[in-house]
């Protein structure tokens, strides 16, 4: 029988954000939004990393499924969800203890992200339509992933002005190398499937929802069938390579971003996605 997070047996009681329903020592955990296109709001960020502290302590948790529900991924940030808390800092005129709350805040995120990657138990995702920004940051903290032929992904955040600060400059290096980080990064661009298989960035592809899903769920059952202490030390094994990196990058980019992120081309993009038209940045 699935159950949730809590035990109770109905599935993801308690959750606004994810939904999570454990069969035959895999959990499977789906992006919900509620913003369009799963976007990650408020409840996301609180909801993150319960779900993968209470599933990486649950001994019977062989492996994890994650995916988004609907035709995408996940849309990235819910901006006008996220907006209300950051407005004294996004405004330009932050005193240094709104941007150490921003610092804060930000750390929080991070720390949320972190959770995913912190989890010794094994997690695949499988991954269809849009996969931006946020969903980007997401997904370079799992083990493998894999796609379905409609899926897009985009490193987006330069296109509003910002320094991705998630996670997705720190840890995609070492998965699709420098040139292709740096390409994404500074560009913003689209990539599809077929790009991201070609850089690393996805292990396979798969005609469709269903079948990546599939994918994923055998490889879940096939890692869950190997010895758990083992696989738990093969990701210790991994992650000691590069975990210091990661974690002074993310204090730094924290710091970069509590600093230098308010300004007047932040205000512009912002306010280009609220109209709905194409910004214009004049480096200020």
């Amino acid at each position: 029988m699935a159950t949730d997070v809590d035990g109770t047996g109905a599935s993801s009681a308690g959750l606004a954000s994810l939904a999570v329903d454990r069969t035959d020592g895999i959990a499977e955990v789906t992006l919900l939004g509620p913003g369009k296109g799963n976007a990650m709001g408020p409840d996301f960020w609180r909801e993150l990393p319960r779900v993968f502290d209470e599933l990486d302590a649950d001994p019977d948790i062989r492996a994890i499924v994650l995916t988004g529900s609907g035709a995408n991924f996940s849309y990235g940030l819910d901006l006008p969800a996220m907006l209300a808390d950051w407005a004294e800092v996004l405004g330009g005129t932050a005193s240094a203890s709104a941007r150490t709350g921003f610092l804060r805040e930000l750390r929080r995120l991070q720390a949320s992200i972190d959770s995913v990657a912190r989890c010794r138990t094994p997690v695949i995702a499988a991954i269809s339509g849009w996969c931006v920004g946020g969903g980007v940051d997401l997904i370079s903290a799992v083990d493998v992933r894999l796609a379905s032929a409609d899926a897009k992904f985009s490193v987006r955040e330069v296109k509003v002005a910002m320094v991705a600060d998630l996670g997705s400059l720190q840890r995609l290096g070492p998965i699709i190398g420098e040139g292709h980080l740096r390409e994404l990064a500074l560009t913003g661009k689209d990539i599809d499937a077929a790009r991201a298989e070609r850089i690393g960035l996805v292990n396979d592809v798969y005609p469709d929802h269903d079948g990546v899903y599939a994918a994923a769920r055998a490889m879940a059952v096939d890692i869950a069938a190997n010895p758990p202490l083992v696989v738990h030390g093969v990701k210790e094994m991994l992650a000691v390579n590069h975990q210091q990196r990661i974690e002074e990058g993310l204090r730094y980019v924290g710091a970069w971003n509590a600093a230098f992120l308010p300004s007047a081309d932040l205000t512009e993009a912002v306010t280009a996605f609220m109209e709905r038209r194409e910004p214009r940045f004049t480096g200020d």
